[in-house]
């Protein structure tokens, strides 16, 4: 490997599995001290033992405040640096907007939203003390086109959009050296969307074999964090950069 990302700390979030645990096996091949969280504390720390010596686990619920705080506080003491943030926990629920309850809406924004504010408020200030680094915000296409079925899903994705681009002009205007950037991949091939298309009787999706002709890979999504996350991308701030095969660009009538 060519250790693109050596002598960097890294966070990323929901990664006992999909896209957050093959970002952080690239992320740790590539040279990086992966710090990798979950709620899910026996898989994340069978993961572990399995990635390598420079991956640590950590116990971790994105929606609770006092969580965030105790893990940015330990990075800082055992690491003093942290370098990349990847904000990627987050629930899927089906639901339009008839059928969604207030209880339900507000789930999916405490894990999706709420958390990427909690992280980037308590992450930020030890990015700045390291001299700088890169925000990566998972995103969805559902923040850029409608998905009537997923309508809290699609708006608290909407909303890391709009709050990562603030965060990036902050970041410009302060000149803290800091990047913050959104990734927007339509459906991805994790186990998480294939339980879902397995619950909405979507069976080209819940069969695997079928599904990979036209589903993302996790792979292909954890290149792309790197790419955000590395210093070859020291020029890209408030991208909303779209990881969807064309979908979001092409006419309903193709």
């Amino acid at each position: 490997m060519s250790e693109r990302l050596a002598g960097k700390v890294a966070l990323i979030t929901g990664a006992a599995r999909g896209v957050g645990l093959a970002t952080a096996k690239l992320m740790a091949k590539e040279g990086a001290q992966v710090i990798f969280t979950d709620i899910n504390a026996e898989q994340g720390q069978e993961i572990a033992n399995s990635i390598s010596s420079n991956a640590l686990f950590l116990e971790h619920d994105v929606t609770k405040e006092a969580d965030w705080s105790s893990i940015l506080t330990h990075i800082k003491s055992k690491y003093g640096q942290l370098n990349i943030l990847v904000n990627n926990a987050a629930i899927l629920q089906l639901g339009d907007i008839k059928e969604e309850t207030l209880a339900g809406w507000q789930k999916v924004h405490r894990v999706n939203s709420d958390s990427v504010f909690l992280g980037i408020h308590y992450a930020l200030p030890l990015m700045e003390e390291s001299g700088g680094g890169s925000i990566v915000n998972m995103s969805s296409s559902s923040a850029i086109f409608g998905m009537p079925h997923f309508a809290a899903y699609g708006a608290s994705k909407a909303a890391i959009r709009g709050l990562s681009q603030s965060v990036a002009v902050y970041c410009s205007q302060t000149k803290n050296n800091v990047r913050c950037n959104t990734l927007h991949p339509d459906s991805i091939m994790t186990p998480m969307v294939m339980e879902m298309s397995a619950q909405a009787g979507d069976r080209s999706l819940a069969e695997p074999e079928r599904a990979k002709a036209y589903l993302c890979q996790p792979e292909d999504v954890a290149n792309t964090i790197l790419f955000l996350a590395s210093d070859e991308s020291k020029h890209i701030n408030g991208a909303a950069i779209a990881l969807d095969g064309g979908a979001t660009v092409t006419p309903p009538y193709l």
